[in-house]
């Protein structure tokens, strides 16, 4: 069996064993450059102007050459990154917090400059640590608080005087130290709390965009239902057509004549799919209590299997507990359309691809039930083995009629009764040499129930 992509297709609905892994979302972490960039821009013209209207504005004797150039030293930094790389470009989480960190050192000098903590702009140095609490992951949080403590510690005790006309006042000593403590204690609040929050609300939204995923999924697959429903009304007349002129030719032929045997398999298989398009044009939506019952795996899993006999291919059955601790009795299972409709189309697979055999084997133990079908076929490639699962992925792709939804819709089918399903190939999974195709499809917690 080259990739069985080719699964006879049925409709299906999604559901899988697995969340999603991807949620389209960036990780914490990585945010646009542009975002950065207009932030520290808006730092630098806010500075140039309150500098401007501190000293020639309002008079005060600032260190006009020192502030000017350390203001001067950001804005180039920041238009050397806006031209080194393009404005919709994403920054990891090590460069956005080297980013930060530049701007806490930054506001640090500026306030070593002019006055320290009793400058009423050393609130600012609270500012990058806001934004890394949105954006940073926990570590880098931490890094840019202890930087920004070491900072407010540093302008506690170093510091030029304050800017004033006149000399500069003196606040009391505890009054400064309650400063000190207050930015402290501050930088900690915003850095737990606020990252706290800033990461319940990001899982919040990736969980509401796999949400959306799965609702897409499921929405495709009832779009996919109801296709499969109207393709079966469009079949239903020009099918009975065929079946009439095969029962024609039938009672024409002569019982010696060599095309009988293949007029008998064109009438047998003409009823086979008139059988499978009135399942198809059955409302999903109705009333099918009568196929939700409990049934023994084993006894659904060959009901699942025993319309796909084909040939000299002969189908095998063998089943019991996994272990000497394991009840002897079957667990039950629900006889779902998805579990026969699953279960028949990789079992029509593997009688498709076999040369001989296929084996279906039931296991079961206290936490698990499982169903392995295998052939002595040629097995799934390779190269596409990791593929299995993916809509519109078959080797048969050049072939009419071959979408390469099989594999897709018996796979949805079967995870949407919370089973895992594995393709693999029999050499992978332990299995005698020879070659073929094992697909595992296993459930957890089974029921079990005296039958």
């Amino acid at each position: 069996m080259t990739v069985r992509a080719e699964i006879a297709s049925s409709p299906a609905a999604p559901g899988s064993s697995k969340p999603a892994a991807k949620s389209g979302l960036p990780s914490r972490g990585t945010v646009r450059l542009r975002a950065l960039v207009l932030i520290r821009w808006a730092a630098v013209a806010g500075q140039f102007l309150t500098a401007a209207i501190v000293h020639w504005g309002l008079g005060f004797d600032l260190p006009v050459l020192a502030v000017g150039g350390t203001i001067a030293l950001s804005a180039l930094l920041n238009l050397t990154v806006s031209l080194g790389r393009p404005a919709s470009a994403r920054i990891d989480d090590r460069e956005a917090a080297i980013f930060l960190a530049f701007d806490i050192l930054q506001l640090a000098v500026l306030l070593y400059l002019t006055g320290g903590l009793i400058n009423p702009f050393s609130l600012l140095l609270l500012a990058p640590v806001v934004i890394g609490a949105t954006i940073l992951s926990l570590a880098s949080n931490i890094a840019l608080s202890l930087l920004t403590i070491l900072s407010i510690a540093i302008l506690g005790l170093f510091r030029q005087p304050l800017p004033w006309q006149g000399p500069p006042p003196e606040l009391p000593e505890i009054y400064q130290t309650g400063i000190w403590a207050g930015l402290t204690l501050t930088t900690l609040l915003i850095t737990l709390y606020g990252w706290r929050l800033a990461e319940e609300a990001r899982q919040m939204a990736a969980a509401l965009a796999a949400a959306q995923e799965a609702l897409a999924r499921e929405q495709r697959m009832s779009a996919l239902g109801a296709l499969a429903a109207a393709a079966a009304h469009e079949l239903g007349s020009p099918l009975s057509t065929i079946a009439v002129i095969a029962k024609e030719m039938l009672r024409e032929i002569e019982p010696d004549d060599p095309l009988r045997e293949d007029v008998e398999l064109l009438c047998a298989e003409s009823d086979r799919c008139r059988s499978i398009l009135a399942r198809l044009s059955v409302d999903p939506t109705g009333d099918v209590s009568d196929a939700y019952v409990l049934v023994p795996l084993p006894a659904l899993i060959e009901a699942a299997a025993q319309h796909n006999h084909r040939g000299n291919i002969a189908i095998t059955y063998e089943s019991g507990p996994a272990g000497a601790d394991v009840p002897a009795v079957a667990p039950i299972q629900i006889r779902s359309p998805e579990i026969m409709q699953g279960i028949g189309n990789i079992v029509q697979n593997a009688v498709s691809f076999a040369r001989h055999e296929v084996r279906i084997v039931t296991r079961w133990t206290t936490e698990w039930s499982e169903v392995e079908v295998t052939d002595d076929g040629p097995g799934f490639s390779d190269a596409l083995l990791d593929e299995l699962g993916t809509p519109f992925i078959s080797t048969r792709q050049g072939e009419e009629g071959h979408m390469g939804l099989g594999v897709f819709i018996a796979k949805t089918l079967l995870e949407r009764t919370g089973a895992t399903v594995i393709f693999g190939n029999r050499a992978a999974v332990g299995a005698v040499s020879g070659g073929g195709a094992a697909v595992s499809v296993r459930w957890p917690n089974p029921v079990f129930k005296a039958t």
